[in-house]
């Protein structure tokens, strides 16, 4: 349990940080408030912490999020990964997490129409 609520305080804290500096990266804040208002706030934190721990990390898919990760729609997602995917500290690797990413999103869409 100890081990499970560190890589979740550990988690926060890099969610925190990427949503600390991304205006100070070359994205525009405007786009950064554009993400947030339109595709943040349609899927609960718990599952967005789940799917960055999923895609940027050896998180296990919780299978609940799958629904709010279909209904926030693949636009959203797709934007909300490649954007975190673009920080200058993961240059190099944003193809591996990509393609996490679109794993994630066909896996949540089939579990989705069997639900």
């Amino acid at each position: 349990m100890a081990k499970l609520s560190s890589h979740v305080t550990a988690l926060f804290i890099v969610v925190a940080l990427v949503c600390a500096f991304v205006p100070v990266f070359s994205v525009e804040e405007a786009e950064a408030k554009t993400l947030w208002d339109t595709c943040l706030v349609k899927i609960t934190p718990k599952c967005a912490l789940n799917m960055i721990a999923v895609v940027f990390g050896n998180g296990t898919l919780i299978e609940s999020c799958c629904q709010d990760l279909v209904q926030e729609g693949k636009v959203c997602h797709d934007n909300l990964i490649k954007y975190i995917a673009d920080r200058p500290s993961l240059i190099g690797r944003e193809t591996q997490y990509l393609k996490k990413r679109d794993d994630v999103w066909s896996h949540c869409v089939s579990i989705s129409k069997t639900a």
